[in-house]
């Protein structure tokens, strides 16, 4: 499996911190509230982006498996790190440092580099396994994060009303009856993705263009950092151990999850900090942080670990 050059990572993070730099002058110049943009995507452009993501892959029990180890994974880490810190941070903090603890940008970051060192099959992997980790984001960590601000009632009212949950749901059930969408369809569908990811980074911009000095919280930010960095590269290590050790797992396989462990924080923990109003400024900082450390670390865990694996 090849390692990654520096270089690889240059198109990939030039792009999505582009369309961060758009949000910015969106918000600055033209006076774009991302409030209602964040709404959009929780709503609307992620449940298409996932529900044809899925009908194209063709949700095998094996793929589906995927989806939920990392589901629990993601779920895991949350709660404990919740346990763990729930009394250190403030309410908001702690509910947002949870909410970020359980995934990254697995796909605005993530999937460009898959692209470039996975094969197609392993690309696909890779999608089941984002896919486990983005309905942690609208479930369990969508409740996390709505109890740093609404009752337990509440928060599981707001999660019931998630439509990205009822699509996943209706791509598995089509599965398993065999039934396809018409074609038509499924092309008017392709606009989603790149929808997805423009509108979820230039929000991470729109929400910075109202950043004052007051947002920068050190203890939260170094926080999140070693949990992106430090936790998450070991928990993925973990799995990839365990799995070797049960399933003769591919090395693509093994090359995708990996690389879940080494992305920036997810840019959808501001998409979701301003939909619930829980300390977005300060999420769009260590977002912002994460990723600008991305293509020092990428290069230089993914070797490690797959030195460790055998893999290299």
């Amino acid at each position: 499996m090849d390692h990654i050059a520096p270089g690889a990572l240059a198109g990939p993070l030039t792009m999505l911190l582009s369309f961060v730099g758009l949000g910015f002058i969106a918000a600055r110049r033209l006076a774009v509230d991302p409030r209602p943009i964040a709404t959009l995507l929780i709503y609307l452009v992620a449940p298409f982006t996932f529900f044809r993501a899925l009908m194209n892959g063709g949700p095998t029990p094996s793929y589906v498996l995927l989806t939920l180890i990392l589901f629990c994974l993601s779920s895991a880490i949350a709660l404990t790190v919740r346990a763990l810190t729930r009394h250190r941070f403030g309410a908001q903090e702690g509910a947002l440092l949870a909410f970020s603890s359980g995934t990254g940008n697995t796909g605005y970051f993530g999937l460009p580099v898959a692209l470039i060192v996975l094969p197609p099959a392993g690309v696909t992997q890779y999608l089941f396994c984002i896919l486990g980790i983005t309905l942690y984001e609208f479930t369990v960590g969508f409740y996390l994060s709505a109890r740093g601000q609404f009752s337990i009632r509440q928060s599981l009212t707001k999660m019931a009303r998630l439509p990205l949950i009822y699509a996943f749901l209706a791509a598995l059930l089509l599965a398993q009856f065999d039934l396809a969408l018409p074609e038509a369809l499924m092309t008017s569908l392709d606009v989603f993705p790149a929808t997805y990811t423009l509108l979820g980074m230039m929000i991470i911009g729109m929400t910075l263009s109202h950043v004052t000095l007051a947002a920068w919280d050190t203890r939260l930010i170094l926080a999140c950092t070693v949990l992106r960095y430090g936790v998450w590269p070991l928990a993925t290590l973990a799995t990839v151990l365990v799995l070797q050790t049960f399933f003769a797992l591919s090395p693509a396989l093994a090359m995708a999850i990996l690389l879940l462990g080494v992305v920036p924080m997810a840019a959808n923990v501001v998409v979701v900090a301003m939909e619930l109003g829980i300390q977005p400024q300060k999420g769009a900082l260590a977002v912002l942080v994460t990723t600008l450390l991305a293509p020092l670390v990428i290069p230089l865990y993914l070797a490690g670990m797959l030195t460790l694996t055998g893999l290299a």
